[in-house]
């Protein structure tokens, strides 16, 4: 009896118990929270990590690299040429293989699945275009595969691989259907190819200096996607973020919260180029300089915008600030809640690509009309997100007859010369990337040479080479802890062992 009385206090103590767990959870399950990750879920993060850009002084940084902000808080290593190391994490995209598999149908699956072909291309073309080899046959194989330590692909590799991926993409898209968890086009998979086949054009025309590799096969490849895939073909298809007045949606840099407003000055190297063509551009980018304005200008006038050097050592800028003969930000970018949309890619660049590669001779297409393109693109895209007063365009509007007559006129000077006619194309795609596109034009620079940008040894941070802009990052020192082999293989494969800032990556070889 005692044993059966033993039994039944603990069959009675175990029905307590699992009553009490099943009331524990009740109470702390949210019922507003899912249990279960979906494809959109996934897909809304993915999107937004390669699509957004950091705020305040983060936002601004890269601006610094492409010289079209002097920065006047503190020495910036990007202002000065120096650069530092490169993060290499790969958790944007860690989990992107999941949307596929959670996809409700063999469509869904085919768009999520494009998808995450799309962002592997965008983020490892990032980490190639930075260091040079990196891992990516191994890369995100550490859950299914057990590899830890993956090994370092040649640059090369890295690239076959990503235009690889970027044609997978566009095929899975045109196989796919609308899809959800997409703030940028609400899963319309037309727009998607269209981005997956415009962004391929850009990573050809940087491989121009690979533009003979039989492997590659660049200018094929250019021609085939330019005639016979969809690509932007408008600003309303532009792979950019629209801002609004929410949180965490705001222009990245509104004024409201922003201690860094007072800091940025407007570069000559954005500046002079506006002045000199009498291009509008400029009154939508800069404000007068306050000095010129003392002196009777006004602000509807071109003299009364003043650039700054930004290769001038730090100490001469605090006197610059004192004299108050600087422009700085328009006031559209500080107290406009909602900014202008940021660009990582837009019609007007994919247009200013095709040109060049039209003057490249790779496709039978006008070098000057795709200039032309690219240009008005570019103003339309400005004049339409500008509000039509004063304060934002000095009174000195683009509308459209405006933007017709400046076109035409940027076209009857385009140089008969192929060299002159890839300076023109990228010193107008430069200046249609004002706080847009992030680096992109120091890429452009660094396999092109344009735009000629100042260069001060006497201010270099690149103390190993002050007469030129660095040309890589350095690897982070993580991978010298926890990869170091395979590290210490990919740096005497391309620098002889020497992870240094000037070494020449592949591509530009």
């Amino acid at each position: 009896m005692k044993i059966k009385s033993t039994w039944i206090t603990m069959a009675t103590l175990a029905l307590v118990s699992l009553s009490s767990c099943s009331k524990f959870d009740e109470i702390n399950t949210n019922p507003e929270t899912p249990e279960k990750v979906k494809s959109s879920m996934l897909a809304t993060r993915i999107i937004l990590n390669i699509s957004n850009q950091s705020s305040q002084k983060s936002f601004m940084q890269p601006y610094l690299l492409t010289k079209q902000i002097v920065w006047t808080e503190l020495v910036e290593g990007y202002q000065y040429n120096g650069l530092g190391t490169m993060d290499m994490s790969l958790t944007s995209i860690n989990d992107a293989h999941f949307m596929g598999k959670f996809a409700t149908s063999e469509a869904l699956k085919s768009s999520y699945d494009g998808l995450m072909h799309f962002a592997r291309a965008i983020k490892f073309y990032d980490l190639t275009m930075s260091l040079g080899d990196i891992p990516y046959s191994e890369a995100l194989q550490g859950e299914s595969e057990k590899v830890y330590f993956p090994k370092y692909d040649s640059q090369k590799d890295v690239f076959l691989g990503i235009l690889k991926e970027l044609d997978q993409a566009d095929q899975l898209f045109a196989a796919g259907t609308k899809f959800e968890g997409d703030p940028l086009y609400a899963g319309d998979v037309a727009k998607w190819r269209k981005l997956v086949n415009s962004f391929q054009l850009n990573v050809l025309i940087q491989l121009s200096k690979k533009a003979d590799d039989t492997d590659l096969k660049v200018k094929e490849r250019f021609a085939n996607v330019l005639a016979g895939k969809p690509i932007f073909t408008s600003n309303s298809d532009n792979f950019q973020l629209m801002r609004s007045d929410k949180s965490g949606q705001v222009y990245p840099f509104y004024k409201v919260g922003n201690n860094f407003v007072i800091y940025p000055m407007v570069s000559d190297e954005i500046i002079s180029p506006l002045k000199a063509l009498k291009d509008r551009r400029l009154f939508f980018y800069a404000n007068p300089a306050a000095a010129q304005l003392e002196k009777g200008l006004k602000p509807n006038n071109f003299d009364a915008y003043t650039g700054v050097d930004p290769s001038l050592p730090f100490e001469n800028l605090s006197g610059i600030a004192k004299s108050k003969d600087f422009s700085k930000l328009n006031d559209r970018y500080t107290e406009l809640v909602t900014g202008e949309p940021t660009q990582q890619y837009s019609y007007a660049h994919l247009c200013f690509v095709i040109a060049e590669a039209a003057s490249r001779g790779w496709v039978k297409e006008s070098a000057v009309d795709w200039y032309k393109k690219g240009i008005e693109a570019s103003m339309s895209f400005i004049a339409s997100n500008t509000p039509a007063t004063s304060q934002y365009t000095h009174d000195m509007p683009m509308d459209a007859t405006y933007i017709a007559n400046t076109t035409a006129q940027y076209g009857a000077t385009f140089p008969a010369n192929a060299e002159k006619q890839i300076e023109a194309i990228i010193n107008q795609k430069y200046l249609a990337s004002f706080l847009q596109a992030r680096i992109t034009p120091y890429y452009d620079y660094r396999r092109t040479g344009y735009p000629k940008w100042k260069i001060n040894p006497a201010s270099s941070l690149n103390a190993d080479a002050p007469t030129k802009i660095p040309v890589r990052w350095r690897y982070p020192s993580v991978e010298f802890q926890n990869n170091s082999a395979n590290l210490d293989e990919a740096l005497k494969r391309q620098f002889n062992g020497v992870d240094d800032i000037n070494n020449l990556i592949w591509i530009l070889k």
